[in-house]
C-alpha cells in the first residue's frame, strides 16, 4: 500500500477534515546506475578544479550543466570519478558548500545552507479552500502533480459531505499548504468516490504562449480545409482509454534487461512445481468425487421409479 506524503486537514469555512494525502501517479521509468565494464559503481566527488578561476563568474557551459539533465550534464562535465581528479584539485566537505545563484548580469550571490534554510516557510497541518472555481475554467497547463486526499478516523462524513456538495456544484477548491518544504498551490476536485489534489504552477511559472508562438500574417485556412480536418477528427474520435497507450520504450528496454539477466534471477522457485502439481491433483480428485456423487444420485433416483 502507499505510503501517506502528508498528513493533515482539509479545511472550507468552519468544517475541518482529518486527511492523508496519497501520490496517484507511480511512475515506471527505468533507472539505471552508472558503472564500470566491470559492473561497479561509479562514485561522484565534489571538489574544485585547480585551474578554476577564483572570482565568481561563471561560464555560460557551466550555467547550461548545472540546468541541464542529468544524462546531459555527464556529457557536458563527464562524471567526477578519482580518476580524472587532479592531486592539486580541491575536494569540498558537504557541510562547505555554499548555493550560488547567478543574477541576470552574470554575477553570483553565495547563499550558505542555513540562509536558505531560514527562508523555507513551516510545514503546514491545513489545506484551507480559499474559492471555488469552474475547472473548465482551469488550463492543464497550470497542473503539476496529482494526489489522493483519504479521510482519517473521525473524518468520513465531512469528507463524503464535501465530495458530494463539490459533485453536485460541479466546482473545484482552491487552496495552498506547504508540502515538506514547498509553497504549493493546489486544485481540490471530485474524482471517481474520491478527492483529489492537483498541485499547480503559480502563474508567473507558466509562460505565454503567444510570446513563443507568433501566427504569421496572411495564414487564412479556408472552409474547404477547415472541414477535411474536422472530417478528420470525428474519424479518429473515440473514447479515451488510458489502457491503449503503453511506454513502448520502457516495455523494450525491460525485455532487454530481461534477456541479459542470469538465468537463475527468472527462473521460478522450485517450490512452485510440486504446489502446482498438488493443485492439479486435489481438482483432479474433486472432479473424480464429484462424477461418483453423480452416479449415485443417478441410480438413487431410478430405484426410487422403479414399481413396488
Amino acid at each position: 500500500m502507499a505510503r501517506a506524503v502528508w498528513t493533515g486537514s482539509l479545511s472550507f469555512g468552519l468544517v475541518n477534515i482529518p486527511v492523508r494525502l496519497y501520490p496517484a501517479t507511480e511512475p515506471k521509468d527505468v533507472r539505471f546506475h552508472l558503472t564500470d565494464s566491470q559492473g561497479r559503481r561509479v562514485r561522484y566527488r565534489r571538489f574544485v578544479p585547480a585551474e578554476e578561476p577564483a572570482e565568481l563568474e561563471w561560464s555560460a557551459t557551466q550555467t547550461e550543466a548545472s540546468a541541464a539533465p542529468e544524462e546531459a550534464r555527464e556529457q557536458q562535465t563527464g562524471p567526477a570519478t578519482t580518476q580524472n581528479v587532479s592531486p592539486r584539485d580541491v575536494e569540498v566537505a558537504f557541510e562547505d558548500l555554499m548555493r550560488g545563484y547567478e543574477t541576470d548580469d552574470g554575477r553570483v550571490v553565495l547563499m550558505s545552507r542555513d540562509e536558505v534554510e531560514s527562508a523555507r516557510p513551516e510545514r503546514s497541518r491545513v489545506i484551507e479552500i480559499e474559492d471555488f472555481v469552474a475547472l473548465s475554467d482551469i488550463d492543464p497547463v497550470y497542473f503539476e502533480k496529482s494526489y489522493h486526499l483519504a479521510p482519517r478516523p473521525g473524518g468520513e462524513k465531512p469528507y463524503e459531505l464535501l465530495l458530494r456538495a463539490m459533485e453536485r456544484a460541479g466546482r473545484v477548491g482552491i487552496g495552498r499548504f506547504v508540502l515538506r518544504t514547498k509553497p504549493h498551490l493546489v486544485a481540490i476536485r471530485p474524482t471517481e468516490g474520491a478527492l483529489g489534489l492537483e498541485t499547480m504552477f503559480f502563474a508567473d511559472e507558466v509562460r505565454d504562449a503567444r510570446e513563443l508562438i507568433s501566427r504569421p500574417s496572411g495564414a487564412e485556412v479556408s472552409d474547404r480545409e477547415l472541414q477535411m480536418a474536422e472530417m478528420l477528427i470525428e474519424t479518429l474520435n473515440t473514447e479515451w482509454n488510458p489502457a491503449a497507450y503503453a511506454d513502448a520504450y520502457r516495455e523494450e528496454l525491460l525485455r532487454r534487461i530481461s534477456e541479459k539477466a542470469p538465468i537463475e534471477a527468472v527462473e521460478e522457485p522450485p517450490t512452485k512445481a510440486p504446489a502446482l502439481a498438488e493443485l492439479m491433483e486435489a481438482l483432479k480428485a474433486s472432479v473424480e468425487a464429484a462424477k461418483k456423487d453423480a452416479k449415485k444420485e443417478k441410480k438413487k433416483g431410478s430405484s426410487k421409479k422403479r414399481p413396488a
